[in-house]
């Protein structure tokens, strides 16, 4: 008998492990421009225990299109090791231009901070995680400041990021170019074409921001990536080991803009969950 009820056991232990004890979907976090933003919350298996670290996630399509992941099964990783899991919807280009985006992600940050007895999350331990763009608004979520004059009033005052987890996100708008062409048609579609756009282009870059306060930064990018160049994500790297700012930079040989294969895929968030791990953020 021991035998057979054993694997049961070890099954329905790893189930609680890694699914959330309870899920709250499109929860408004802020209204903008007569629209709604909404989140989905998942809460750490054990959150009723004592407040989790909470990991806020950031979608990809070039801040013009995509939308937050539809479950949670692609977090299973982060659940697993004690996060609740946050994901956001943030106005699109085609909604608001720069810098709303950004300005939405630190609303999404904020809000935690003003819900985190409601929910159970630690704000002293928030992992901002995004991919592509969204890796890009991860960043800016987790560098920007008040005093960097882009949060509305409502939103001043957000908790300050653990650690970003940046998966092959724009770094520096100035320098992503398609070809010898001049602004990325992603950047333009996104801030906008008209006299002085440069300039909330630079505004609109996480590397203008990177400072000795600026969090512990994990990286993760293609070498062979043809939308976002590998060099966004150098350039940030030697400005964060420069700023004495900790960081890791785990580039995919061969690997291309996302879409890595399950090993790697495996590899990237076991590295990820050991940075942050050496941060402290968890056990």
């Amino acid at each position: 008998m021991a035998f057979a009820t054993a694997p049961e056991r070890t099954l329905a232990e790893t189930r609680q492990s890694t699914e959330p004890s309870q899920i709250y979907e499109d929860v408004v976090y802020r209204s903008a421009d007569g629209v709604d933003l909404h989140l989905n919350v998942y809460l750490a298996p054990r959150s009723s225990e004592q407040p989790a670290p909470v990991v806020v996630y950031f979608h990809g399509g070039g801040w013009a299109r995509g939308q937050r992941p539809e479950s949670w099964g692609g977090f299973r990783t982060f659940l697993s090791a004690g996060f609740s899991v946050v994901t956001v919807q943030y106005r699109l280009s085609g909604q608001a231009p720069a810098p709303a985006a950004v300005q939405d992600a630190r609303c999404a940050i904020h809000w935690i901070g003003q819900q985190a007895e409601e929910y159970a999350f630690d704000p002293e331990r928030i992992v901002a995680y995004g991919t592509s763009a969204g890796g890009h608004l991860a960043l800016m979520a987790g560098y920007l400041s008040d005093d960097d004059g882009v949060d509305v009033e409502e939103c001043r005052g957000a908790p300050e990021i653990a650690a970003v987890l940046d998966f092959y996100g724009p770094t520096e708008l100035t320098r992503i170019k398609r070809g010898n062409a001049g602004r990325h048609p992603s950047v333009v579609r996104w801030v906008g074409d008209y006299p002085g756009a440069e300039a909330m282009d630079a505004a609109m870059s996480p590397a203008r921001y990177v400072g000795g306060d600026t969090p512990p930064t994990f990286v993760v990018h293609g070498d062979q990536d043809e939308v976002v160049p590998l060099s966004q994500s150098s350039l940030l790297v030697k400005q964060l080991q420069q700023a004495g700012v900790a960081v890791e930079l785990f580039t995919v040989p061969g690997g291309g803009h996302g879409k890595f294969d399950a090993a790697t895929k495996s590899e990237i968030f076991a590295r990820a969950l050991r940075f942050v791990r050496s941060r402290g953020i968890i056990e």
